[in-house]
């Protein structure tokens, strides 16, 4: 079976709700017509409203970049899965490694806002990657097979058919460093078995798995083109409609 390309971008925390609208106004423009891959972008959640509006119709989801897996309470300063899917929401992120570094995400949380957002009626895009360290020590894939396992808890084959995969290597993001092809391929490849052995030669085969880490129009082609990469979660060229549109035609291209 095919899988259809997707390119997504995460804002992170860029573009309030002024710079979102022109942001989405210039995606809108650049991309009407494109059809050949999947696109979607992830706003900081003030500017999630606004971007909703501007890009109704062209065919380009909104997400958001965390949840948390309560559906109300006394918990200052958090957003519901419900909340999102209420403002227009279709996916959002969980486990994305600046929440796992900076905010001490672990696989235990990351589990519980997976399910919060499967519950809501969400896609959850569950980011899954190694640190430098880890790499060099030897442990990439130990790394990421328990990030999947403790992710995926729970998770049966109907729920994993609403789920994305990203795989981004701590050490490619934001740093200008990116593996090389052959690198992302081996990785994918790998969480391809582990998909396998989990859920089954239908769950390996169909599951898409994204690429993320200075991903650029310059080396998209090449990350693309690899058998097990259905496409990329972008960050910094995500923030430049002409940029995030370069990859987006680079995938097309493959299509």
């Amino acid at each position: 079976m095919s899988r259809r390309l997707l390119i997504a971008g995460n804002w992170k925390l860029n573009r309030g709700p002024g710079a979102a609208t022109e942001l989405a106004n210039g995606l809108k423009r650049a991309l009407a017509g494109t059809t050949a891959v999947d696109i979607a972008v992830a706003p900081p959640f003030i500017a999630i409203p606004e971007v909703v509006q501007k890009l109704q119709h062209s065919g380009i989801e909104v997400g958001a970049q965390n949840l948390y897996w309560e559906t109300s309470g006394a918990f200052t300063g958090e957003l519901s899965g419900e909340m999102l899917r209420d403002a227009g929401c279709s996916f959002v992120l969980v486990g994305h490694s600046e929440r796992r570094q900076l905010f001490g995400e672990t696989n235990a949380t990351v589990n519980r806002r997976l399910h919060a957002a499967l519950s809501a009626g969400l896609a959850p895009m569950l980011c899954i990657g190694e640190t430098l360290a880890e790499r060099d020590a030897g442990q990439a894939q130990s790394i990421v097979w328990s990030q999947l396992e403790g992710g995926l808890a729970g998770v049966d084959n109907t729920s994993l058919e609403r789920i994305t995969l990203a795989y981004e290597p701590v050490w490619a993001i934001g740093t200008g460093r990116v593996a090389t092809p052959a690198q992302a391929q081996e990785m994918h490849a790998a969480i391809r078995t582990w998909l396998l052995e989990r859920f089954g030669a239908g769950a390996a085969r169909t599951m898409r798995v994204l690429y993320g880490g200075s991903v650029k129009p310059a080396n998209a082609a090449g990350l693309l083109s690899q058998q097990d990469i259905d496409g990329a979660l972008v960050g910094g060229a995500a923030l430049n409609a002409e940029s995030f549109t370069g990859i987006v035609e680079a995938a097309a291209d493959l299509s």
